[in-house]
């Protein structure tokens, strides 16, 4: 049976992606500091069929990444499927940018990803390949917070040549961007936002918020054989804002400034 790993999992999209892959036959692994939560899931997951086990871990820590991989590869003896959806925002205005912050997003949101797919690459390419998904967000295109848009725009990079580079181990490397999405916790900024919500129903052709599952649809689709020859790719989630997004309302500027706040808490471990 295939085995994914999913960082960030206690997150909406993290334990979305986490059930699809689930039903999708994985065995997943799910990485993530909230020990509490992130068991919960895998619980649920457990009931409904599937297999799933939680990695207490945090990602920031000296040598974690290659300890996260060498659990599962004394776990499963084999990796083909990775996901890198732990993430945090930071510094959204070059005025208040403190160095400490700047540091710490670009290390979990880019850093990171580069250090779990070179540990992983020689337990995918010994499992006969797989599929690498980085989650990304859409706010690459539209430059949104200082740090966390040029650790996603570095995201975007890294999935690219990545792509290049193991593509001769017959791994795929692709990334999903995200836009804003409908989750409990965006239920509360919406609130404190009353025009937040229309604003980005307003720049999508399909006037709709995005949810976890939607990005996790992608993630699956991009872990499976469908995906069989996609690679170094972007499959945007967000409703087609990134084709020619209308121009929002009144809000829109407080909007695109909070959307990377709520992505903080969407995908963080």
């Amino acid at each position: 049976m295939k085995v994914a790993l999913v960082t960030g999992g206690a997150g909406a999209v993290g334990a979305a992606a986490a059930r699809m892959l689930a039903e999708d036959g994985f065995r997943v692994v799910l990485a993530d500091r909230a020990l509490e939560r992130t068991q919960a899931i895998c619980d649920e997951i457990c009931r409904n069929g599937g297999e799933a086990v939680a990695e207490p871990v945090d990602l920031l820590e000296e040598g974690a990444s290659q300890r996260l991989i060498d659990s599962v590869a004394e776990r499963f003896g084999r990796l083909d499927c990775l996901v890198n959806n732990a993430g945090m925002t930071g510094a959204p205005r070059i005025d208040s940018v403190e160095l400490s912050v700047w540091n710490a997003v670009l290390a979990l949101n880019l850093t990171v990803p580069m250090l779990l797919a070179q540990a992983a690459q020689p337990l995918m390419k010994g499992s006969g390949g797989g599929s690498i998904v980085n989650v990304a967000s859409r706010v690459y295109l539209a430059g949104t917070g200082v740090a966390y848009t040029s650790s996603k725009s570095g995201l975007i990079g890294l999935t690219r040549v990545l792509a290049v580079q193991l593509g001769p181990d017959n791994i795929r490397v692709n990334a999903v961007a995200p836009s804003f999405l409908n989750t409990p916790f965006n239920d509360k900024i919406v609130k404190e936002n009353t025009g937040l919500a229309a604003s980005f129903r307003k720049m999508s052709p399909l006037g709709r918020l995005g949810t976890a599952e939607d990005v996790a649809g992608a993630i699956a689709f991009l872990a499976s054989p469908r995906a069989n020859f996609i690679t170094g790719d972007v499959i945007h989630v967000c409703g087609g804002t990134q084709l020619a997004p209308q121009p929002a309302s009144a809000g829109a500027d407080d909007a695109s400034h909070n959307q990377t706040e709520s992505e903080e808490h969407l995908i963080a471990s």
